[in-house]
């Protein structure tokens, strides 16, 4: 059979992508793949899906969630298979956004050891369960009913 016009049932797909075939329904569901059926009913997938696949988990390790990757999937041709390009393209995309998490991470790593033996969990004084604590400013005791 000629590679470019190759499907894939359902379960080798999974196999060979290593994922879940209930993952492989839920990621079509969200438009981030797409099969068809067999002459037999049976759900397959073009060949080229699993570097659609190998695209969206190298994105979800980077943190992404899957809307920001079917963004990134739907700026593609359809039918073709990602490129080193577009992968450089779109991750230049998410640099920023990646940094900004790297940021918030550290920021909260740095909190956390300031915390780390302290114990006092006091909300009044707490700045990692407490961050700034508006109600707080106006004095004991409940302030909204």
């Amino acid at each position: 059979m000629n590679q470019a016009n190759e499907t894939l049932l359902i379960g080798e797909l999974a196999r060979r992508a290593g994922v879940a075939a209930s993952a492989l329904r839920y990621y079509e569901a969200e438009g981030l793949i797409a099969g068809g059926r067999s002459s037999g009913g049976h759900r397959v997938y073009p060949r080229h899906v699993l570097r659609r696949l190998a695209f969206v988990r190298a994105a979800q390790a980077v943190g992404l969630s899957l809307p920001e990757i079917k963004a990134a999937l739907a700026t593609l041709p359809e039918g073709r298979t990602p490129t080193k390009a577009d992968w450089t393209r779109l991750s230049a995309q998410w640099a920023p956004l990646l940094e900004a998490r790297i940021e918030a991470l550290t920021r909260l790593r740095d909190r956390l050891t300031g915390c780390i033996g302290c114990g006092c969990l006091s909300l009044k004084a707490c700045a990692l369960f407490n961050p700034q604590d508006e109600a707080g400013l106006s004095g004991p005791g409940a302030r909204r009913l």
